[in-house]
């Protein structure tokens, strides 16, 4: 499989970058010019395509006959950069390539997540800190996903619990709306977060999905599934 991953110096990136590797995936990275040296570590492994991800053709010329597409959405600074990352990908992308986007707990599909008090005034509080710093805009993260979910491709939305470093410890378990029981513990690995971002590409019956994920070793997951197999 060929496989491009947007964002590919980031630590998600680098992530995904290896995982793909050790799948034996051929993989394109594109990332910013400035960030090309942390993608060293694979410059022989990997083809790297420099330059801003919401760059139509920079995307263009990185999912060319790629089936698959992995793209970390960020949104940097105040000029739309989510929104243009993820346009230029469902413009480009070839049209049956599996699409697998990254955002965080926020980012609701169908309106029918619950968050509590806490976090939906931490996201306000932080979202209007970002934009008045001009360092990034949440919303227009808002308004990627909402391009993605209006898409007729073959797309995933993966949203994220809070991220830690450190080893593995499995593939994430998900949910189809924050607040379900099972996410209640609300930390995955890094390491996994990407983990998951791969298999993701060939695992259809996450087509069309948003699923929120967590540790599958995490507490509210490990008391999940004793309670299923009770």
């Amino acid at each position: 499989m060929k496989v491009c991953i947007i964002g590919a110096s980031g630590k998600l990136g680098r992530y995904m970058v290896q995982h793909c590797l050790d799948r034996g995936y051929e993989v394109v990275g594109v990332c910013r010019p400035k960030s090309v040296e942390k993608l060293e570590a694979f410059r022989d492994q990997i083809r790297i395509e420099p330059g801003a991800t919401n760059d139509r053709d920079v995307i263009r010329r990185a999912v060319a006959g790629c089936e698959g597409v992995l793209t970390v959405l960020v949104p940097w600074g105040v000029n739309d950069y989510a929104s243009g990352t993820a346009q230029a990908v469902l413009d480009y992308a070839e049209p049956d390539a599996r699409l697998i986007f990254s955002c965080g707990w926020h980012i609701s599909k169908d309106g029918q997540d619950i968050y509590s008090r806490k976090f939906l005034m931490l996201l306000k509080v932080a979202g209007w800190i970002a934009r008045t710093l001009r360092l990034v805009d949440i919303d227009n993260q808002v308004e990627a996903c909402r391009r993605i979910f209006a898409s007729p491709l073959q797309w995933t939305v993966v949203r994220g619990s809070e991220l830690e470093e450190g080893e593995s410890e499995g593939l994430p378990v998900w949910s189809e709306h924050i607040g379900d029981p099972i996410l209640a513990s609300n930390r995955t690995r890094r390491i996994d977060f990407a983990l998951f971002m791969v298999e993701a590409l060939t695992n259809d019956t996450l087509i069309h999905e948003a699923p929120a994920i967590v540790s599958c070793q995490s507490e509210s997951a490990l008391a999940h599934a004793a309670q299923s197999a009770s």
